[in-house]
């Protein structure tokens, strides 16, 4: 998306993506008997794809003007936003290792912007940082709703109408945005359809199974590929700041993921009915 948003401009690298993902979703569905959501689950497929649409723009707008780690270590002021939205919009009971992993994760994230921050950032640049905090502004509520809609809806489900919304909303920018595609994007547009589709059903999948709580401070695993992808397709140079600041995200995931085997009763000594002698 960060090479597309470059090539083609972040509005119609995303419409044409949202659009072919509509297409995979729709024939996913068809192996699936089709039943239109209730009123609850429309509902929240609306606030969510509304919210998605504006806050995957502002992402990737931002995206394009900034280094990929940077990026994503920006937009991880997010889940621990989402942490404390989990517990008023959804009731959950905030545990003390949900908290102190992510503030440890947001620790490394200070570390890496901490080191970003003492160069020189251009006004583009500085532009791009503002939109991605932004983005994660709103990704610490779709956060949440991603959880609200996990609960009312199959993953499939979830997939078709988030793109759907999603695609409804910035049609209605095409008469003086939208453009038609050279066809050398098609491979990279149809590539991100389709892991936009797969991810947002995984993601759809393990949201309906545990707590926001639980599952948000596993974003910030996402910082590790953002260096590896970073490095392969654009060439961005991983700094030693940036490995301590990883090491410290991801020991907050594996603090916040850890689970402690509930402890097990001993065994009852088996029972041997006394004999009837008479």
């Amino acid at each position: 998306m960060k090479s597309l948003a470059i090539g083609m401009g972040t509005y119609n690298a995303l419409i044409w993506r949202t659009l072919i993902a509509v297409i995979f979703a729709v024939i996913l569905m068809t192996f699936k008997p089709f039943k239109w959501p209730n009123k609850e689950a429309l509902r929240v497929h609306i606030i969510r794809g509304s919210v998605t649409s504006v806050m995957a723009f502002t992402f990737f707008w931002g995206l394009a003007r900034t280094p990929i780690a940077e990026a994503i270590a920006i937009s991880f002021i997010a889940p621990l936003i989402a942490l404390y939205l989990s517990a008023i919009l959804l009731g959950e009971t905030i545990e003390r290792k949900a908290i102190f992993a992510s503030i440890l994760g947001l620790g490394g994230v200070g570390i890496i912007i901490a080191a970003k921050i003492q160069g020189e950032f251009s006004n583009d640049a500085g532009w791009g940082i503002a939109a991605i905090l932004f983005s994660a502004t709103l990704y610490a509520w779709n956060l949440v709703l991603q959880r609200q809609q996990a609960l009312v809806a199959n993953p499939i489900e979830i997939a078709t109408f988030q793109n759907s919304i999603v695609s409804m909303i910035l049609l209605l920018f095409a008469p003086w945005f939208l453009e038609v595609p050279d066809t050398k994007f098609a491979p990279e547009l149809i590539g991100a359809a389709f892991c936009g589709v797969i991810s947002s059903m995984f993601i759809s999948w393990g949201y309906a199974r545990a707590q926001a709580q639980a599952l948000v401070p596993l974003e910030y695993s996402i910082f590790i590929w953002a260096c590896l992808f970073g490095w392969i397709y654009f060439n961005e140079s991983v700094t030693i700041t940036t490995l301590l600041g990883t090491l410290l995200i991801v020991s907050g995931c594996l603090i916040a993921t850890w689970q402690r085997k509930p402890p097990q009763e001993p065994p009852k000594e088996p029972h041997h009915p006394i004999p009837n002698i008479d």
